[in-house]
C-alpha cells in the first residue's frame, strides 16, 4: 500500500509532526483498502474563511476543508487531494470540548480523509456511516470515540 503526504505550514501553532499526519491518513486508507498521496496545508482562520467562502459558500472559519483531486482521465496520478487544517479552529474546539489536542487533529485529518475518498455526511444515513468508520479508525490507533460528550463525562450531572 503506497501511502504519502506533504505538509506546508503557513500558519504557526501547535500543529502535528509528518509522521503523524501520516499515520492518520494511513489509517483511514487502510480501513478503506486505498492508497494515494494527500497534500496538507496548515491554514490561519482568514484563509480558512477565504476557502470555505470561495469553494463552498460559507463565510465563516471552519476546522478542515478537503478538495479531493479532479484530474482529467488518462493522467496517472496518485494525488487523493488536499486538506486544508485551520490551527486556531481546532485549537479553539479541542479547548471547548475538552479534547486531547492531538486527538482532534487526528479526527479531523482522518475526517478529511474520508471526504477525498467519497465519503460525506450530508444525510443521516451517510453521517452514521462516515461516524462509524472514523470511530472504527480511530480506536485502531486507541484513540477515543470524538463524538463523546466530554463536558458531560468531566463535569456528570
Amino acid at each position: 500500500m503506497n501511502i504519502s503526504v506533504c505538509v506546508d505550514r503557513a500558519c504557526g501553532g501547535d500543529s502535528p509532526d509528518d509522521d503523524s499526519f501520516r499515520r492518520w491518513v494511513s489509517a483511514a486508507l487502510k480501513a478503506c483498502r486505498k492508497s494515494g498521496h494527500v497534500d496538507f496545508k496548515i491554514v490561519d482562520s482568514d484563509e480558512i474563511q477565504y476557502l470555505n467562502k470561495t469553494y463552498r459558500g460559507k463565510d465563516a472559519a471552519t476546522n478542515v476543508l478537503s478538495f479531493p483531486s479532479e484530474l482529467p482521465p488518462g493522467i496517472p496520478s496518485d494525488l487523493l487531494g488536499d486538506l486544508a487544517l485551520c490551527t486556531p479552529v481546532i485549537e479553539r474546539e479541542a479547548r471547548e470540548q475538552r479534547k486531547v489536542l492531538m486527538h482532534h487533529w487526528a479526527h479531523l485529518t482522518i475526517h478529511g480523509t474520508l471526504h477525498l475518498i467519497g465519503f460525506d455526511h450530508i444525510d443521516d444515513t451517510d453521517a452514521d456511516i462516515m461516524e462509524s468508520l472514523e470511530i472504527d479508525i480511530l480506536a485502531s490507533l486507541s484513540l477515543p470515540n470524538p463524538y463523546v460528550d466530554y463536558t458531560e463525562e468531566c463535569h456528570p450531572s
